[in-house]
């Protein structure tokens, strides 16, 4: 058995004669030697992201996967850069990634902690899942020198420690929508490759192995074979849908909630930000107790939270310092907590408060480039103690400021070149509406429809237009007729790129991770029966910052899907101690937008003449929106698609966004009712700028939004109807 000098002797020598070792992050000092040398349990990571494949097309975002791990792995759970191993584009062949987990195999004990990550192509060899890693030697033998997934959970599996945890950022459906404004991760091979002889032995020398460690906890990007894992483009960076999306959750969530229910949360993300693709646990069902992301993370219940309040700070987070420069006061951040939605209009100005044991101050950010962003010590505050400020120090949100000109970004599919320049005018004419190009953040695409000659049988495109969503799927009632000229479809399209504008707008107010306000909503479905109706939780959202740390697990049930016919309601507790006022808006199954109204009588001389009203929530108190009234009922109806619904809370009034609301003219009744909406952009952009009224203390911007998380809660219910 290979000796762990001679193998780091040996992977050293190699990556030298590829001349990449100083690229390559792999630490092969003394430290790294004396870490894995530690009789205590440590905490190692095996991270593999492949952009440049020689035979494939480049991937964009698998790069920016390994930093967003590797960031994630240090400053929220506790790993050494020294014990974290990179293995990127050419580094990552099957020869250099089997030595690494030979490597592990010789040094891990029980008790420790491993973590595997893959972002790359995935392909079917022989009807069986492989990896695709680099390698020129595809076609040379008629052999595929790659990665099974098979052998993977075997190697996995090996491991002597019951804390394996592995996260596979790829997929195997090639799909072969033409409107699509996402990457797929899944190539296809010659049906003459073969899987390499060498493998199948490997695998049965693995299986007659005994084995006393449970299997690995392997997470994967796609539940089924006919999804795809896709790749999201942010303005300066792309990244992994599923990766994004599982360590943004990770860093701003508490790490005492279920897998199962952070699996769910991250789904939730990755439909919003445009894909079809949900996540999902391999091999769950031979894994008795899957446990919290804590446990398996190696983080005991009685950890000292005082101690390990950098580390593993319960209450989550949006960031780490990741450089102090000289003056002590100026640091580069990194801010991968933050929510893709408000990643990519966060603005100069915002803040964000140090985690610490002794002092709490607030840094100021300055400029910010993708994932990282430069912030100085806030220094007009004579009451606050001074601070340290020291690379991974957490950071947490306070003052969230968004620009005002925010604009719905429209790709345009391979159309002609007279086609895509009368979108490009057609789309300019809007407000707040832009059409995008290649390689720039996009959030819905127009194209032609596919249709299916009797003839082929071959998909063609039609001479048809529609609006699609990133993974290509037909926004509903957004197809137009034969012949219909582009200029003619883009006006057609027009109220819906509006309503679609005001769901963007309102996403970004998401803060139940940051939010101080102490606020629970649940969802729920209402049965009648003889006996009355009940009710049964279907999603629970809470605030974790104003709440004391807790070693309680968070089984909270969130299901993620509805039946039409349902009949729903949200709960809504105010645990804070002061009166809060509740705004619900949202979009069906169709894409459509709608509010909860709440009407009243002003007085009982004019009991004909209801008007809008803010729905208000006592200290203490819980609601129940909408409320049951004779007559009305909001029932689940419609397609078969996903809706999505944004309850905010605020410690103001939702002024304006009533004025806006009131332009809907409907029948008014003195009772709540959910009620389609007319102009939902103009009511979103009231939201906002009420959210902005709520926060006094602060210095106006005219070409911004200025939130602070004392003042707002907002949560996103998302659910699929069928």
């Amino acid at each position: 058995m290979m000796k762990r000098r001679t193998f780091l002797q040996r992977i050293g020598s190699i990556l030298a004669v590829l001349e990449i070792t100083e690229a390559f992050g792999l630490s092969l000092g003394n430290n790294y030697y004396q870490a894995l040398a530690q009789t205590s349990s440590r905490k190692l990571a095996l991270l593999v992201g492949i952009n440049n494949y020689s035979q494939f097309p480049t991937l964009n975002g698998c790069l920016t996967d390994v930093e967003l791990q590797k960031q994630l792995l240090i400053h929220r759970f506790g790993f050494q850069l020294s014990d974290i191993i990179c293995l990127t584009n050419e580094q990552a062949s099957k020869s250099l990634i089997q030595k690494a987990f030979n490597d592990l195999n010789t040094q891990v004990k029980p008790g420790d902690v491993v973590y595997f990550h893959f972002s790359g192509y995935s392909s079917y060899v022989k009807s069986q899942k492989a990896l695709v890693l680099f390698d020129d030697s595809l076609e040379k033998k008629g052999e595929a020198n790659y990665l099974l997934e098979e052998t993977l959970q075997l190697i996995l599996h090996a491991l002597k420690t019951e804390n394996v945890i592995a996260v596979l950022d790829t997929g195997y459906n090639i799909n072969h929508s033409k409107n699509c404004g996402l990457k797929v991760r899944a190539v296809q091979i010659p049906d003459n490759i073969n899987i390499a002889d060498d493998e199948l032995e490997y695998q049965k020398q693995l299986k007659n192995r005994a084995i006393t460690t449970p299997p690995a906890l392997i997470l994967s990007a796609t539940s089924n074979p006919n999804q795809s894992a896709r790749e999201l483009q942010m303005s300066g960076f792309s990244t992994g849908l599923f990766t994004y999306a599982l360590t943004q959750y990770l860093w701003e969530n508490s790490l005492t909630t279920t897998v199962q229910f952070g699996l769910q949360k991250v789904n939730s993300t990755v439909q919003q930000l445009g894909s079809n693709q949900q996540s999902t646990l391999i091999n769950s069902k031979k894994i008795q107790q899957l446990g919290t992301f804590a446990s398996n993370f190696g983080i005991g219940a009685d950890i000292n939270i005082q101690s390990q309040i950098q580390a593993q700070h319960s209450g989550g987070a949006e960031g780490a310092i990741t450089t102090v420069e000289e003056d002590g006061k100026t640091v580069q951040l990194w801010l991968g907590g933050v929510p893709a939605h408000v990643l990519e209009y966060i603005g100069v100005n915002s803040r964000f408060a140090v985690i610490s044991n002794s002092a709490s101050s607030n840094l100021v950010l300055r400029v910010r480039s993708g994932l990282t962003a430069k912030a100085s010590l806030r220094t007009d505050s004579s009451t606050e103690t001074p601070i340290t400020l020291q690379v991974g120090q957490l950071i947490q949100e306070v003052v969230r400021v968004i620009p005002k000109n925010i604009h719905l970004n429209i790709g345009l599919d391979k159309l002609e070149r007279i086609e895509r320049v009368d979108a490009t005018s057609a789309f300019a004419t809007f407000n707040h509406i832009s059409s995008t190009v290649a390689e720039q953040p996009t959030d819905y695409i127009f194209g032609k429809l596919l249709d299916k000659p009797q003839e082929t049988g071959a998909m063609v495109s039609s001479s048809r237009y529609g609006l699609f969503s990133l993974s290509g799927e037909l926004i509903a009632n957004t197809s137009g007729e034969v012949g219909e000229a582009v200029k003619v479809a883009a006006q057609r399209l027009a109220p819906k790129l509006q309503t679609l504008l005001a769901a963007k707008l309102w996403r970004i107010t998401e803060n139940e991770a940051s939010s101080l306000l102490n606020v629970k909503v649940t969802l729920e479905t209402v049965v009648a029966s003889h006996d009355g109706a009940s009710s049964q939780p279907i999603m629970i959202r809470e605030t974790l910052r104003s709440q004391a740390f807790s070693t309680k697990v968070l089984t909270t049930i969130e299901l993620n899907k509805l039946s039409i016919g349902n009949r729903i309601q949200y709960q809504v507790e105010n645990k804070s101690n002061q009166i809060l006022y509740l705004m619900l808006l949202g979009l069906d199954s169709s894409k459509n937008a709608f509010a909860l109204y709440a009407w009243q009588n002003k007085s009982e001389d004019a009991p004909s003449n209801p008007s809008l009203q803010n729905i208000t929530i006592e200290p203490g108190a819980t609601t129940t929106v909408p409320q049951t009234n004779p007559g009305f009922e909001w029932i689940i109806q419609g397609l078969s698609d996903s809706w999505e619904v944004q309850l905010i809370l605020s410690t103001a009034p939702f002024t304006q966004t009533l004025a806006a609301l009131s332009v809907t003219k409907v029948a008014r009744v003195e009772q709540q009712r959910i009620v389609p909406v007319s102009n939902p952009s103009e009511v979103a952009v009231a939201l906002l700028q009420d959210l902005h009224d709520a926060y006094k203390d602060k210095k106006d911007m005219s070409d911004a939004y200025v939130w602070n998380v004392n003042n707002w809660a907002s949560f996103s219910f998302v659910f699929q109807a069928q």
